[in-house]
């Protein structure tokens, strides 16, 4: 039996930017465990650059990303117990896992920061039909074996959604001679971030099949072709529109899922829209001394956010060790409104400044996104791909706190749309 200060769940940049704040924040005993045997997590293999804009103000790669904060890590004495898979984790931070060196370990914490992050939807959970042979992958899968395990997995291949992995997936396919037929997507706009889009598609001249789906896979021993169909206003097929794409493998760029099975194991209680735990301002779920950040809590589309998030929860969770966290405030709940598919965090106590992260249902254009009677800013367009982060100052919180017990959370335009949007 080891006791920890605070023990974080995973190392990819959620978790070392939890680590890291909590250590710099005056917390001597701070452990991270991961099951991989490196931390980092998915940005070892994003070799491509993007990363960091925002938050170190420079153009980086996924490994260059996560080098920095494993070197701060590392500087500050930060345990990692790697290769560490955690087999339980209940409500009163009781942890147990399991690793080649130590064999079975349980420890207790003072706090526990989820940061396990999330993963892709497969074929079985959206129900493709067809055979099941092979050369069917999701696009992380693809991405590593590409770019770490160095395998190229086809050479005719169609990619299904546009998730910003899988539009990534379909540039970096192309530089290596594969052609990709096609990308298929079943909403009339893409998935993933505008830059991507360009950058990843159009530059490649990649055909891209919006308001269409894959509607069968053919092949016995390996994938020989798809069927795609053009769907309706019901993202059903049209009888009539099928076409027969042939290829030797089904990239699958479906959507990503909060990897949450700790977390319910823990008791937290979870939001089933953006499918992580409820949180309040501190980031600190609906049990006590549990907090969670980045794409454990909902799904984020730049790896800056998820640090930004984190580091809340890692600074959190080193006052609520402390005894400085407090407790027992009023708190205003937060609910979507028109056109919000979610806000985090779901509560907030009014009395200091706040970000928002919050999420639209459709594009639209010339928008005025607002909060309550306290907050009202306008947007010229907004996109489900490209999180909306909006910043309360006091001054506007004040507004908010006398006599109210909900602030909604709105995306309001007359020219709200669901078909794609030119931005040029």
């Amino acid at each position: 039996m080891q006791h920890v200060d605070v023990a974080v769940i995973g190392a990819g940049p959620a978790g070392l930017a939890a680590a890291v704040k909590a250590r710099a924040s005056g917390v001597k005993k701070v452990v991270v465990i991961e099951r991989t045997k490196y931390p980092g997590g998915l940005l070892e293999q994003c070799i491509h650059n993007g990363f960091g804009l925002h938050y170190f103000k420079e153009d980086l790669t996924g490994p260059e990303y996560a080098a920095r904060f494993v070197e701060k890590a590392r500087d500050l004495n930060v345990d990692m117990r790697l290769d560490s898979m955690v087999l339980n984790i209940s409500g009163d931070r009781r942890i147990s896992f399991v690793n080649k060196r130590d064999g079975l370990v349980t420890l207790t914490a003072g706090a526990i920061v989820l940061a396990m992050g999330c993963r892709e939807r497969t074929g079985p959970s959206i129900m493709l039909a067809g055979t099941r042979p092979a050369g069917i992958f999701t696009a992380g899968t693809a991405q590593r074996y590409i770019n770490i395990e160095g395998f190229i997995p086809g050479k005719e291949i169609v990619i299904l959604g546009s998730g910003d992995v899988g539009m990534i997936m379909a540039k970096r396919l192309s530089l290596e001679d594969v052609e990709v037929k096609a990308v298929v997507e079943i909403l009339p706009y893409v998935g993933g971030l505008i830059r991507n889009e360009v950058q990843c598609i159009h530059d490649f001249e990649i055909p891209l099949m919006l308001g269409h789906t894959v509607t069968e896979i053919h092949g016995r021993d390996r994938v020989e072709a798809v069927t795609v169909a053009k769907v309706d206003k019901n993202r059903q097929p049209i009888v009539g529109t099928m076409k027969r794409i042939k290829c030797d493998t089904l990239l699958l760029s479906v959507g990503l899922i909060p990897e949450n099975e700790l977390s319910r194991m823990a008791g937290v209680k979870l939001d089933s829209t953006s499918g992580g735990p409820i949180v309040d301002e501190t980031m600190q779920t609906s049990v006590p001394g549990i907090f969670a950040g980045g794409n454990v809590v909902h799904v984020h589309d730049l790896v800056d956010h998820v640090t930004e998030e984190a580091e809340a929860a890692g600074a959190s969770a080193a006052k609520y060790i402390m005894g400085k966290l407090k407790s027992g405030i009023r708190k205003l709940n937060l609910k979507a409104g028109e056109n919000i598919k979610y806000v985090i965090p779901h509560t907030i106590t009014g009395e200091k400044e706040v970000i928002l992260y919050a999420r639209v249902k459709e594009p639209a254009m010339k928008v005025r996104v607002k909060v309550g009677n306290i907050f009202n800013k306008p947007l010229r367009v907004v996109r489900p791909s490209e999180m909306l982060k909006i910043h309360l100052s006091p001054r506007e919180l004040e507004k908010g706190r006398d006599g109210l017990t909900e602030l909604v959370v709105s995306c309001v335009g007359k020219e709200q749309q669901n078909k794609k949007i030119n931005i040029s």
